[in-house]
């Protein structure tokens, strides 16, 4: 099945060498010149992931992230020459999955996008879980407290899923990077602790202190028994 990717780049070059790439990669592609024009694509059909540039004239690619966010979980891959932490940080803070640094290898590059489609059309097991105070619906991609929904992005819903599914058991952050970015996933490790902090902000009475997921020094994260 073809992925359909939209890219919002406004450098006409890099867009146009983008399209080209990921066409023979057998991806379906569409381009927007800014992140105005990417978020009215949004606006009009679905995508299986969004390829975001960080500098874009006008609204930034970290204001574009966070807009889309507020509407859909699409899954939204970061592609930027900024590739310093600060920056990789804080684009995975305003809500992306994951991110990429120019220039990128084409393969590379793909491989991530079939990964995240992929774990987005999933099926889930068909069960429920309890667990610190929280009723996860694997099979319905909810999560609800006191039967008040609790809003996350897929990968946070897939990440508290992959530790609530095996509570007590600690799982390594490599072990995260496979299960919920996939097997052929390039990643390193700052990823799993940017959506651990996410998602404590959403799930925790406390983040600062949490009880849901907690840490275990050196070895990786867990949901207690």
């Amino acid at each position: 099945m073809s992925r359909s990717v939209l890219i919002i780049e406004d450098d006409p070059r890099i867009r146009r060498i983008m399209q080209m790439t990921l066409q023979r990669e057998g991806l379906e592609v569409t381009e927007a010149g800014s992140g105005e024009a990417g978020l009215g694509q949004l606006g009009e059909r679905d995508f299986d992931v969004v390829l975001l540039d960080l500098m874009l004239p006008g609204k930034d690619g970290f204001e574009v992230c966070r807009e889309i966010r507020r509407t859909s979980n699409v899954p939204i891959i970061m592609v930027t020459a900024r590739s310093d932490s600060h920056d990789v940080v804080a684009g995975l803070e305003a809500g992306a999955d994951d991110y990429v640094s120019k220039p990128f290898v084409a393969k590379e590059l793909s491989a991530r996008i079939r990964a995240l489609a992929r774990r987005t059309r999933a099926p889930e097991p068909r069960v429920r879980i309890s667990v610190g105070g929280l009723e996860i619906a694997p099979s319905e991609g909810t999560v609800t407290r006191d039967g008040e929904p609790v809003s996350l992005t897929r990968t946070e819903f897939k990440l508290l899923c992959e530790l609530a599914e095996e509570p007590g058991r600690v799982l390594s952050r490599e072990e995260l990077l496979e299960r919920v970015w996939g097997y052929d996933y390039f990643g390193d490790s700052r990823l799993v602790d940017v959506h651990v902090r996410r998602l404590r902000k959403k799930v925790e009475a406390d983040p600062a202190q949490p009880t849901v997921v907690t840490t275990v020094r050196g070895m990786g994260y867990r949901i207690p028994a």
